[in-house]
C-alpha cells in the first residue's frame, strides 16, 4: 500500500465537480485531522467525519487546529481552505484556489498591464454599477468624479427613503463606534462585501493585488469587485438596519447581508461578473474548465505548443 507521500494526486477527471460539492463547510473550536480520504473534526462532542471530495471550501474559524495530513488530503481533493473569523465574517487567508486553470489570472494580468485595457475594464465596472450611464470615452478622472457624485447622491436618497438624517460619510479606521448608526451600518456592509469578494477572487485564482480602479494595496482587485455591489446591496441594507434601531448595528447588518447574498445567489453572480470583465467578449467560462489539465508551452506568436515533449528532437520527455 502506498504511503500518503507516495500517492499521486488525483486528476481533475477523478475529482467531484465543484457544482456537485457542498459550497462550504464551516468549522470552529476543533482539531481537523485526516482519516483515509476523509477529514475529521474532533471537539468535546466527539469526532465528525467529512468526505474531503465533497467540500468546495473549508472555512476554518476561531479555535481550529489543522494537521499537515488534513491539508494534504484537501489539496488532493481540490478543496479550497480559508481561514476566517467568527461565523465566517472575516477572510484572513486562503490555502489555494478552486481552479487549476490559469485562464482568468492570465486575462487579468494582460488587461492590467496595458493602460488602455486597464481603463476599459474600469469603464466596464462603472457601467455595471450605473447601467443608465455610458462611460465610453470618459477619462479615469472623469470616472472617479462621476462615481463619487453618484455615491454621494445615493447616500442622501437612501437616508430620505428610511427617514433618517444624513450628515455625510464618517469613518475612522479602527474605531467602529465613532460613527453614527448609518455609518456603522455602511462600514459593516462594506466589510462583508470585501470578505465575500475576496473568497470569490481567491477561488477563481485571480490576483487580488492587480486592481483596475483601486491601486497600491494587496487587495486592490477585491476592493474593485466589492464596490460593484455597494449601491445595490451594501448601502440599502445598511440604511434599512440602522432605521430599525441603533443597537448592534454591525452584527445585524452582517446577518442581513448574509441573508441577502444567499437569496440572490450572489456567489455565482460574482463569478460571472468577474469572468465577463476579464475574458474577451464571446469567450465563455469553458476556457476556465478544469475537468482536465490544460498545460502548454508559450511561443513567440500563435497558439501554445504541446507540453511534455522535447521540441528539440520531437522525443517525449
Amino acid at each position: 500500500m502506498a504511503t500518503v507521500g507516495r500517492r499521486q494526486a488525483s486528476t481533475p477527471r477523478e475529482l467531484t465537480r465543484v457544482g456537485d460539492r457542498l459550497s462550504f463547510v464551516y468549522l470552529e473550536r476543533c482539531t481537523v485531522h485526516r482519516d483515509a480520504n476523509a477529514i475529521t473534526a474532533e471537539d468535546g462532542d466527539g469526532v465528525t467525519h467529512i468526505p474531503s471530495a465533497a467540500i468546495g471550501t473549508l472555512l476554518l474559524g476561531p479555535g481550529t487546529r489543522v494537521t499537515h495530513q488534513a491539508m494534504s488530503v484537501l489539496g488532493e481533493s481540490g478543496a479550497g481552505v480559508v481561514w476566517v473569523g467568527e461565523q465566517g465574517v472575516r477572510f484572513y487567508a486562503g490555502g489555494r484556489s478552486l481552479t487549476r486553470s490559469a485562464a482568468l489570472v492570465e486575462a487579468q494580468a494582460r488587461a492590467w498591464a496595458n493602460r488602455g485595457t486597464r481603463l476599459e475594464v474600469a469603464r466596464a465596472m462603472y457601467k455595471m454599477r450605473f447601467p443608465d450611464e455610458d462611460p465610453a470615452g470618459l477619462t479615469r478622472q472623469q470616472l472617479l468624479g462621476k462615481e463619487g457624485k453618484r455615491v454621494k447622491d445615493f447616500y442622501r436618497k437612501e437616508a430620505a427613503r428610511v427617514g433618517m438624517p444624513w450628515n455625510g460619510r464618517r469613518f475612522v479606521p479602527g474605531d467602529f463606534d465613532s460613527g453614527d448608526s448609518l455609518n456603522q451600518g455602511i462600514t459593516a456592509a462594506a466589510q462583508c462585501l470585501y470578505g465575500v469578494s475576496q473568497a470569490v477572487v481567491a477561488a477563481l485564482g485571480c490576483t487580488p493585488g492587480l486592481g483596475f480602479v483601486h491601486s497600491g494595496h494587496e487587495l486592490s482587485f477585491v476592493l474593485d469587485v466589492a464596490d460593484l455591489y455597494k449601491t445595490e446591496i451594501g448601502i440599502p441594507i445598511a440604511f434599512d438596519v440602522a432605521a430599525e434601531g441603533p443597537g448592534e448595528v454591525g452584527s445585524r447588518t452582517r446577518r442581513a447581508i448574509r441573508d441577502r447574498i444567499n437569496e440572490i445567489g450572489f456567489l455565482g453572480r460574482c463569478v460571472r461578473d468577474i469572468q465577463s470583465l476579464l475574458l474577451p467578449e464571446g469567450v465563455g467560462s469553458d476556457v476556465t474548465d478544469d475537468t482536465f489539465d490544460r498545460v502548454g508551452l508559450q511561443t513567440d506568436r500563435g497558439p501554445d505548443v504541446e507540453s511534455g515533449r522535447n521540441h528539440a528532437d520531437g522525443l517525449i520527455w
